[in-house]
């Protein structure tokens, strides 16, 4: 590559493209990053070229409606989380021959992890070793520590009934620009602690039967997604060996909160690159 440090590439589906960015190849394990809400592929940059520098194969997806993918949102799109589960799928698809049959690994951020979760549970795929989530919880209100958890309850549902009376949400303070779906799907989660039947599958039981490792990250001074909410996601995979670890700013010599880490990941990419050696493709 000339100037860049990634090929952006996509992935047609369903009349829309996928964007993605292929970091340079390795011999190593490959981890297929999805973002948090709104937020493009571009932004994980650097931590992307610390995982290789760890010796990671790396690819960085566009959430749908976010940076190259498509549609931008508006009051025409239907969307919500299925279509992105199933956007997961798709690129694992497209990226089998760049894999040649080495096992990958979904590393997610916020809503990105719990997509890559629910994936898991609805897909059931057979060619993903492990699971890596940082600051990925559940946006359930009851989830947060003491007074933070009503003004939670009170700002999701505020954004979706903006959400619902507009056809979309328009980003203003949160989550850039999303389908009405997203975020009808996010602020159910946020209000009932479960998410909602996805293409009438009850999703929370088959979040049960999920047995592939995970390593859960929550993060110094996040205030969108704390300790306890990251927890409660983890409850959510009783079948699954669940490695949880906190990222300490001690441990990145730098200041951390729910996208910050993004900028000072070296050692953390040192940890996936070591939960990566340590897991294997489910029998």
């Amino acid at each position: 590559m000339t100037g860049v440090d990634y090929a952006q590439e996509y992935v047609d589906r369903d009349g829309e493209r996928i964007g993605m960015h292929l970091y340079p190849d390795t011999p190593g394990p490959a981890v297929v990053i999805w973002p948090a809400m709104g937020v493009p592929a571009g932004y994980y940059r650097r931590f992307a070229l610390s995982l290789g520098a760890a010796g990671l194969s790396v690819v960085v997806a566009d959430l749908r409606g976010t940076g190259a993918s498509t549609p931008t949102p508006s009051r025409a799109s239907g969307y919500g989380y299925a279509e992105m589960i199933g956007d997961v799928g798709a690129v694992l698809e497209a990226l089998k021959p760049r894999l040649d049959g080495r096992q990958a690994l979904l590393f997610g951020h916020s809503l990105g992890g719990q997509l890559c979760a629910l994936h898991l549970a609805t897909h059931r795929p057979t060619d993903v070793a492990g699971l890596v989530l940082v600051a990925v919880g559940t946006p359930y209100w009851r989830a947060y520590p003491g007074p933070q958890g009503p003004v939670i309850l009170a700002y999701t549902q505020a954004i979706a009934a903006t959400s619902a009376l507009m056809g979309v949400w328009p980003g203003w303070t949160f989550g850039g620009r999303q389908a009405r779906g997203v975020i009808r799907d996010w602020a159910y989660t946020a209000r009932h602690g479960r998410y909602p039947r996805l293409d009438g599958e009850d999703v929370e039981a088959a979040l049960a039967t999920v047995r592939t490792p995970v390593l859960a990250v929550s993060v110094d001074n996040d205030r969108y997604t704390p300790a306890s909410s990251v927890d409660h996601l983890c409850g959510k995979l009783p079948a699954a060996t669940v490695e949880r670890a906190h990222y300490t700013v001690a441990e990145a010599g730098a200041p951390l909160d729910h996208f910050r880490w993004v900028r000072a990941g070296a050692p953390l990419a040192a940890r996936v690159a070591d939960f990566a050696a340590r897991s294997s493709l489910p029998q």
